[in-house]
């Protein structure tokens, strides 16, 4: 038995695709986006995401948990940033002071960053993990898309 539901056609090309999820809910949203940050606090490194950035799970990194909205009342996309603190000794420094500005503004403000990706399903929804080198920085941004984008891009 699946214990996964199956991906919504509709929502697999936002699933895979690259660049600035910013900048793609803005273009679907007629420009309204709004970045809600619900908590930022240092904490140890999950196995899993250490092992995915090559460090020590006793690691202690800056996360930013954020709802992203679009041009409904509903968040679109819960958000989970995880920037180690290397990288935040580094030009990364940058993303624990943005205070409700998108990490994609900075992110992708005239760069390219590589980006490895994985695809899976969490309770709240399906979910893009992606791993950046940005400035010889790594670090993961999660993002989960909710009920409510689904509805909205389903329409």
């Amino acid at each position: 038995m699946n214990q996964y539901p199956d991906m919504p056609t509709q929502l697999k090309p936002w699933l895979y695709a690259s660049g600035s999820l910013t900048q793609q809910l803005m273009d679907i949203a007629q420009g309204q986006f709004h970045v809600d940050p619900l908590h930022e606090a240092y904490q140890k490194l999950t196995l899993q995401d250490a092992r995915w950035l090559n460090m020590s799970h006793q690691h202690i990194a800056w996360v930013r948990e954020s709802h992203l909205f679009g041009c409904d009342e509903q968040p679109w996309v819960k958000a989970k940033s995880i920037f180690p603190i290397l990288s935040l000794q580094q030009r990364a420094r940058i993303f624990k002071h943005i205070g409700r500005q998108p990490i994609g503004h900075f992110l992708f403000q005239r760069t390219h960053p590589q980006c490895q990706r994985r695809v899976f399903y969490l309770p709240e929804g399906w979910t893009r993990q992606s791993c950046y080198t940005w400035h010889h920085c790594r670090f993961i941004i999660q993002e989960t898309f909710l009920a409510d984008f689904e509805r909205f891009i389903q329409k």
